[in-house]
């Protein structure tokens, strides 16, 4: 960065300015791509800043240096897609280690530790971590990393993070937070006592759609350190050009986030009025049970949302043919809006149990908010509900 970096910057212009003009080659104000694989060492013996592009890339410490500016953090790992992020965690952990992980977490999310505990490389118990009971009696068990997802995916559950966080460093377990439906605008889990934030930077960070990668962040520099030298010996870094396109999504995350907020909200609450519609779950609403919690621990309530429908597996049908201004597909945090089955999509894997267990139901649509115009967002949810209204 430029000098600018010696003084204390807000997060907006953190997110706006690193790396802006501090190309010393040219003076480019934009970062410079560096889609080189390799590089030239300096004489026999002696490399310079860097050597290989598993090993590191200016694009890749430049997005990794923003991340952990705004999450407030020690250091960060820049990996190919969230799932890899998470599995950096997971891989170092050894064949006894025990992780806990939310019942309602993301579907790949539960595939990733199923298919790691069956490996043998881990234990793993999903628990539902708003039930003090039943947190506490899984963390009796000393878990090695306590996964953490708030607001969960798809049911928008809260968890109190801080009050997990002093529960399980009594019993020595590290904590890892799922910060992707939030970003850092509006969560920082490390501040809350978390080791680590996980992201999908597929999702909000790079905002556009158009690229898959993720990251960890650390609190501790020691384990940041450990992270970035786990990530070359297994080969999980994100790409070049990757990273240059989630910076440049990221320059724009938080005014994208107070507008998709504020269309969020305004769905939510059309929504929760609807007689075709028998649930929303979104903590903005006052009606939320986690409302509370995320008033106190976040700083917005976000533009991610889920909805229940009467009539079941057939009104879900005719809704998604019918509505507008809403693409279904999977994924989310874009600058447009999408719908999602999480039954049929984004958790099929998890399995019909599981997904009543977590109290996923085939009438269950999930929303990702983005930036049209409010008004086309609602008549567009008009145009497919007024479908269930006039059923017979």
């Amino acid at each position: 960065m430029t000098d600018r970096a010696k003084i204390s910057l807000r997060p907006e212009t953190l997110a706006a300015s690193i790396g802006v003009a501090a190309d010393t080659a040219f003076g480019a104000v934009a970062p410079p791509l560096y889609l080189t694989s390799t590089y030239e060492f300096a004489r026999y013996d002696q490399a310079r800043q860097y050597d290989y592009g598993r090993a590191g890339n200016p694009n890749r410490d430049l997005l990794a240096e923003a991340l952990t500016a705004l999450e407030g953090g020690a250091g960060a790992v820049i990996t190919s897609s969230g799932m890899a992020a998470l599995d950096l965690l997971i891989g170092r952990l050894r064949p006894n280690d025990l992780v806990l992980a939310p019942h309602d977490c993301y579907g790949g999310t539960m595939r990733l530790l199923k298919a790691r505990a069956w490996q043998g490389h881990c234990s793993v118990r999903f628990v539902d971590q708003s039930n003090e009971t039943e947190i506490s009696e899984a963390l009796d068990d000393a878990p090695a990393l306590v996964l953490i997802e708030t607001p969960s995916n798809p049911l928008m559950r809260i968890v109190d993070i801080a009050a997990i966080v002093t529960k399980a460093k009594e019993v020595g377990a590290a904590i890892a937070v799922d910060n992707t439906f939030l970003s850092p605008a509006l969560q920082q889990p490390l501040a809350l006592g978390a080791d680590y934030v996980v992201h999908s930077t597929t999702k909000y960070l790079n905002g556009h759609s158009d690229v898959i990668g993720g990251a960890v962040v650390a609190a501790d520099p020691g384990e940041a350190q450990e992270l970035r030298h786990w990530a070359n010996v297994v080969g999980t870094a994100g790409a070049p050009f990757d990273s240059w396109l989630t910076l440049r999504g990221l320059r724009t995350l938080f005014p994208r986030l107070q507008t998709q907020q504020a269309n969020a909200m305004a769905v939510a609450t059309y929504l929760a009025e609807h007689p075709a519609v028998t649930a929303v779950h979104y903590p903005g609403l006052s009606s939320h049970l986690g409302h509370a919690i995320a008033a106190r621990q976040q700083r917005g309530f976000g533009a991610m949302m889920s909805f229940e429908l009467t009539g079941g597996v057939e009104a879900v049908r005719r809704f998604i043919a019918n509505v507008q201004c809403f693409t279904l597909a999977e994924s989310l945090g874009g600058v447009e809006s999408l719908v999602a089955h999480p039954a049929t999509m984004t958790h099929a894997d998890m399995g019909a149990d599981a997904r009543s267990i977590a109290g996923i139901n085939d009438s269950l649509l999930r929303l990702s908010i983005g930036l049209e115009a409010e008004a086309d967002l609602i008549s567009g949810l008009e145009h497919g509900l007024a479908t269930l209204s006039n059923a017979t």
